[in-house]
């Protein structure tokens, strides 16, 4: 889906790009950065202190956890002309940011992901509530299973910094998968089930469901592969907690 330069044109694929978020789970939307803007955000990425016990370095990932908090300067990067639009135009302006993370896969990496459901959400602090769990805390990160009402409102934003494709890691998802709540992947059915590869174009994004089924291959091609990954929410949690990184 590419986006032109008229605005009815752009509110054109904004909605289409919903509707196939809505029924797929996942969606395209070429031209939302130019590649100024994508090359800003790589400069303000490098000069980030990677120091902190949210940065995680090695050999075939380099990832910043809470990466909207941890590199400040590049929120008016992000959510400039093109994102707000899309946003509003398509959900509205009772969504907030939830959750943000930046992986780079290098050009020699043997990084795989199987397939999976993204069934947690970042908060504050572990409280026993009804509905909520089990629990995981990563790198003093509280993170909760919460109720299906709360996934199935969410949508992640995933922001790509290079061209990907099949070869430097690209996702595999399996369309329409979001809509059987809890599926497990030793579950699927691969004779009923169709693997697509989600190619996106560096300054583009990808939309996709928490629900959704999806999976990352090794790099093939000695290309990188970097990826800045942001989840909305528009879902008030209860009292007891808050979302560990909400931005409005």
């Amino acid at each position: 889906m590419k986006v032109e330069s008229s605005n009815s044109l752009k509110q054109g694929c904004f909605s289409t790009a919903k509707l196939e978020l809505e029924q797929l789970g996942f969606s395209t939307v070429d031209n939302i950065y130019t590649p100024e803007e994508v090359g800003q955000m790589l400069t303000l990425i490098a000069a980030a202190n990677s120091d902190k016990a949210t940065f995680r370095k090695s050999e075939d990932l380099f990832a910043i956890r809470q990466f909207l908090k941890e590199v400040p300067e590049i929120k008016d990067i992000i959510f400039n002309d093109n994102l707000r639009s899309l946003i509003n135009e398509a959900f509205g302006q009772s969504f907030f940011v939830v959750k943000s993370i930046y992986f780079d896969k290098p050009d020699k990496s043997n990084w795989y992901v199987a397939y999976h459901q993204d069934l947690t959400i970042s908060v504050d602090k572990k409280v026993e509530l009804e509905g909520f769990g089990p629990w995981t805390v990563k790198q003093g990160q509280f993170s909760v299973q919460p109720p299906l009402t709360i996934l199935q409102r969410n949508f992640t934003i995933r922001i790509h910094l290079d061209h990907t494709d099949g070869n430097n890691g690209a996702l595999k998802v399996i369309a329409q998968s979001h809509l059987k709540n809890i599926y497990r992947p030793e579950t699927i059915n691969w004779d009923l089930e169709r693997e697509i590869t989600c190619e996106v174009k560096l300054g583009g994004i990808m939309l996709m469901k928490p629900l959704l089924l999806h999976s990352s291959s090794r790099t093939t091609s000695g290309q990188k592969r970097r990826v800045i990954h942001i989840e909305f929410s528009d879902v008030e949690l209860p009292p007891a907690i808050q979302w560990s990184e909400r931005l409005n």
